[in-house]
């Protein structure tokens, strides 16, 4: 399998206060090569903390991690990271921003190139001149895209990427990132809180519980591209999903409830 999972857990210890918390455990998935996977789940799942682990930023308590079949054990060029912030060089322009990573691994005229490819596949050329300053948050996680993109990495890791934008650029994004995707056939895992976007992108969903962490449901979503909201068959699949993660929800509040009562006597 291109990207394995394999009994995969986390737990992060307190030596301070001599305590420990144990995000998720025995964690088992297959990605295959080309596909588009989301991971949803409620706060606390343990979403970003898993795609921090296939990034190589954070290390497994136990269970294995592989990309192609070698263990991922660090950061690397195959795995591109995009996050909610688009995480730019204010003092770059746009264009050297996308090259700043490739520096040392291509002449100055085949990363400026590769850049001008991809500002042009997230339609910014116009603007690879400009400054971070200049542009707006769409338009930054565009060029936060690009560069990953830039990177030619095997896997895209994508931790809510756009989270912080209004609903009307979430919704611009969205076509934009199907097509990028169409066109690279990049493999992508991307972590989302919204059931929507994760119905409207994938071809498949993995729905994570909490309290432990864990994986509850894995939806292939073989419905044809472009979804939109009123489509039935997405209507559909949202409600199935909704349905399976109230249960979830409602323990985390059951326990949050819980340890104020506590906490107040």
């Amino acid at each position: 399998m291109f990207l394995q999972l394999n009994q995969v857990g986390k737990v992060f210890t307190d030596d301070t206060k001599q305590s420990s918390f144990e995000v998720f455990s025995g964690v088992d998935l297959s990605i295959p090569e080309n596909q588009f996977v989301s991971i949803l789940g409620p706060s606390g799942c343990g979403k970003s903390t898993l795609l921090s682990m296939v990034a190589g930023l954070e290390h497994p308590t136990e269970g294995s991690i592989s990309l192609e079949d070698e263990e991922i054990k660090k950061p690397g060029p195959d795995r591109g990271m995009v996050f909610q912030q688009a995480s730019l060089f204010p003092w770059l322009n746009v264009r050297d921003n996308i090259t700043f990573p490739l520096k040392g691994k291509m002449s100055k005229k085949e990363a400026n190139e590769r850049a001008d490819h991809f500002l042009k596949m997230v339609q910014l050329s116009k603007f690879k001149e400009h400054y971070i300053y200049e542009l707006s948050g769409g338009m930054q996680q565009r060029v936060a895209i690009a560069r990953a993109l830039a990177m030619d990495p095997k896997v895209l890791l994508m931790d809510e990427p756009f989270g912080a934008l209004d609903e009307q650029t979430r919704h611009i994004l969205h076509d934009e990132l199907v097509k990028i995707w169409q066109e690279t056939q990049k493999t992508i895992l991307f972590v989302t809180h919204s059931i929507h976007e994760a119905i409207k992108l994938s071809d498949r969903v993995v729905v994570m519980g909490t309290r432990p962490g864990r994986i509850i449901a894995d939806f292939s979503i073989d419905m044809p591209r472009p979804r939109k909201r009123d489509d039935q068959e997405v209507i559909d699949m949202e409600k199935k999903v909704m349905d399976l993660l109230e249960g979830e929800i409602n323990k985390v509040l059951k326990e949050e409830l819980s340890n104020e009562v506590e906490y107040s006597n």
